[in-house]
């Protein structure tokens, strides 16, 4: 039956091969199941602060995850991609969305789902490919780095290595906690894993050095199995606020991310399972994207940020994995983790925080491919990645990144050169630092 729906022998592979595709992708991108209810619940900030609650996340980021892939496998039935909630949005909404801007989780969810439902609308249209090819290599390129900047500066406050200071705003933390330095030797040893080609290094790192902190008795162990966190924010969406003044650039920014993000990873993906035609074109990328978007409404409804196609799906497709079956796979593997709540609250936030700092390095590395012969180019790529680490913020990144490159056009007399969308986000990035 499975071969009869993913047809593996027309894309040369076989039920063995797609499992052990669906299991390498697991392992790199597990780490989603401890991290994103570990951000959104704010735990080294200060739960008084409003934040999610974990539990409530930890259910969500697992069932979330496990319908997306199931939608990426039956629709998009040639894609073998891991789907879960994003890095980066979710820092986006915890830190700048709900403790930055004193909106409630539930707000907070709403603007995800109205960005999910434009992003599927996008998806059904032209608009979709008019989008992808209308923002510069450059921006994109940029505003990814920045993303990962943002999540290092958060990562290492987490961590402990950074501290605040009220005359140069940061400072080197306590250095000599000793889960400070368990946190950098975790930080270390993912890298070295990643150079062994170790499959799974973020997830391995996190639950041996935990298991270090726990014997050694630096953090408390709460267990491993029990019973599954109830889903307090299934369907709690507030429209009402999601669509109020205030919300309009983080609706876009939300969107904004997903959609590039989105594009970028499948385009990633596609390159590697050979699905990049002679022209360029990428096959079947429209039954993707719409899983895609698909995925992050139901993330929305069940309590969980924006949910989007991870990177490391690339894992999987190396490993062989060529057809949706790999995606299914990958579903199956995190609905056996929903009784792992336990453990997942019994990891030190340094240990996370050092994760979270690794992960980082994944988006920063983006910088290699722009355009530094060009500072047109160049420039508002750097202001991004600048602004939104400073000012913890991703949407004001993005917002004096385009203002930025729409006035670097207009001055350099290429008004009638650039594509309409460059004029649309400039002007709404203008008006967004005018909205109440």
């Amino acid at each position: 039956m499975m071969n009869k729906y993913f047809e593996y022998r027309k894309h040369k592979t076989n039920f063995r091969t797609e499992v052990i595709a669906g299991v390498t992708t697991f392992l790199t991108m597990a780490y989603i199941m401890f991290l994103n209810p570990f951000i959104l619940s704010g735990e080294f900030a200060g739960a008084e602060k409003g934040f999610f609650d974990f539990g409530a996340v930890f259910t969500a980021t697992i069932l979330a995850t496990a319908v997306a892939c199931f939608i990426m496998a039956f629709h998009g039935k040639t894609w073998p991609v891991g789907l879960a909630p994003g890095m980066g949005i979710n820092a986006f909404v915890a830190y700048g969305v709900v403790a930055g801007q004193g909106y409630t989780p539930q707000a907070a969810l709403g603007a995800v789902l109205v960005a999910g439902v434009i992003f599927l609308a996008i998806s059904l249209t032209p608009l979709r490919a008019w989008l992808i090819n209308s923002i510069p290599k450059s921006l994109k390129l940029g505003i990814g780095a920045g993303i990962g900047l943002f999540l290092a500066i958060i990562g290492l406050e987490i961590m402990g290595v950074v501290g605040d200071h009220p005359v140069t705003l940061v400072t080197l933390g306590d250095i000599k906690n000793p889960l400070v330095l368990l946190a950098c030797a975790t930080f270390v040893f993912m890298i070295v894993l990643e150079k062994m080609k170790v499959r799974g290094n973020i997830i391995i790192g996190i639950l041996l050095f935990s298991i270090i902190a726990w014997v050694s008795g630096l953090a408390k162990f709460n267990g491993v199995v029990g019973s599954i966190p109830p889903m307090t924010y299934l369907f709690e969406f507030d429209l009402k606020a999601a669509f109020s003044a205030g919300m309009a650039s983080i609706v876009f920014t939300l969107l904004f991310i997903d959609f590039f993000d989105t594009a970028g990873t499948l385009t990633s993906v596609a390159n590697v399972a050979g699905k990049v035609d002679r022209k360029g074109k990428v096959q079947d990328i429209d039954k993707a994207m719409l899983s895609d978007s698909v995925g992050t409404v139901a993330g929305a409804m069940m309590g969980t940020t924006t949910v989007t196609s991870y990177v490391e799906s690339g894992s999987g497709v190396k490993a062989g994995g060529r057809t949706g079956m790999t995606s299914l796979v990958i579903g199956v593997l995190f609905l056996a983790c929903l009784f792992f709540a336990p453990l997942a609250t019994s990891l030190p936030k340094e240990i996370d925080g050092a994760a979270l700092l690794y992960v980082a390095i994944l988006f920063v590395r983006n910088i290699t491919d722009i355009d530094w012969n060009d500072i047109a180019e160049s420039g508002p790529a750097v202001l991004a990645m600048i602004v939104m680490p400073l000012t913890y913020s991703i949407s004001n990144g993005i917002a004096l990144a385009f203002i930025a490159y729409a006035l670097i056009r207009i001055f350099t007399g290429k008004f009638g050169k650039t594509s309409p969308a460059i004029w649309v986000i400039a002007a709404a990035s203008v008006l967004s630092f005018y909205v109440v």
